[in-house]
């Protein structure tokens, strides 16, 4: 079999695993639209604009073509923003073999259907579902590049998949782990990014450690609550991605969303934000989808219904902050049916 990998598309994070994957590989093809980037990539081996200063490896190579880049691949890794993932998708259509391991490692959603980004891809691609291996994990692209430890979990219900996924990508800096539980690293990795919007936020108000260890916990708790209404197993959570992203997306300098929400807290209005930012910010896209989903299925999100009305309804960080403090009386832990609780302990 071919020693070759794709990845599309050639953002920072995608431009990161690419790295990762030319240090196990012989050759890795990176797809980006961009053909000024392409000529930066192949001629200076170099991606300045996501990654500034970054040498990148001399067997890593860009295309503007997407059959070039996909042709006699053993893997395609697909690492595109979620509002560009069903059209990107689509284009691999053509070129797609049934046989190719399909990994993807973008946390969002589709805001206009709400569905996940392995839904998304299986419905273009015409694959199982399980098909398409998840990636996710506490994972900055700019310590990645620079070969800081790193360690994420891929996820598939279907084992084999799951470990050549996880065969794909370790290496001695860049530790995998496999889970079964696909939905619930895809749902924690996309839902994350909405409690790092609070947490920048939050930052941005200067309220200090108090209100952020807070916000994170009673955050988790959320995106637990709506993973599990999901079909999430409940542990998954506490793991890699869960708990580790979460952790790291919202207490970094690295992390959009914490940049986002930081100036956010600062008074800054967000067509400003986003236009500083010259980067997609997943958790602003998640937000409104998440906010819908927990309508459709009666879920209480406090937090992501405040960074909602923050984001889109006119609402001031620090009202949001007053109307979370305002809430009713509250156990801390959630009210679960027997059989539940019975699953969990099992």
């Amino acid at each position: 079999m071919s020693d070759k990998v794709t990845v599309l598309v050639a953002g920072s994070w995608g431009t990161a695993l690419a790295s990762v994957l030319a240090a196990n590989h012989a050759e890795v093809q990176l797809w980006t639209r961009n053909s000024e980037q392409a000529a930066e990539i192949n001629a200076l081996h170099t991606n300045e604009h996501y990654l500034p200063g970054i040498k990148l490896p001399a067997n890593l190579f860009a295309t503007t073509d997407m059959e070039t880049a996909v042709d006699g691949s053993k893997a395609v890794v697909i690492v595109a923003p979620s509002s560009a993932m069903r059209q990107v998708a689509r284009s691999l259509k053509p070129f797609w073999k049934d046989d190719m391991l399909c990994i993807h490692a973008t946390k969002g959603f589709e805001t206009e259907t709400m569905k996940r980004m392995s839904t998304v891809i299986s419905e273009e691609l015409g694959c199982r579902e399980g098909q398409v291996v998840v990636l996710s994990g506490p994972s900055h692209a700019e310590e990645v590049v620079r070969l800081c430890p790193t360690t994420v979990v891929v996820a598939s219900p279907e084992d084999k998949l799951a470990a050549a996924a996880q065969e794909l990508f370790i290496n001695n800096d860049f530790r995998v782990y496999t889970n079964r539980d696909q939905v619930g690293v895809e749902l924690a990795g996309a839902l994350k990014n909405i409690i790092a919007l609070g947490a920048g936020l939050s930052d941005g108000l200067g309220f200090g450690d108090n209100a952020k260890a807070a916000l994170l916990t009673r955050g988790l708790a959320e995106i637990s609550r709506v993973g599990v209404e999901l079909g999430a197993n409940p542990l998954t959570f506490a793991g890699l991605a869960g708990i580790g992203d979460l952790v790291v997306t919202a207490t970094s300098q690295h992390s959009r969303n914490w940049r986002a929400g930081s100036l956010l807290g600062q008074g800054k209005p967000l067509p400003e934000v986003l236009e500083s930012m010259g980067m997609v910010v997943e958790g602003i896209r998640t937000t409104e989808a998440a906010y819908a989903i927990s309508l459709k299925l009666g879920v209480q999100m406090p937090i992501t219904d405040q960074i909602y009305h923050v984001l889109f309804k006119g609402r001031t960080p620090r009202s949001a902050v007053e109307a979370l403090m305002g809430r009713d009386r509250k156990t801390e832990m959630e009210n679960i049916s027997q059989e539940t609780w019975e699953q969990w302990h099992s």
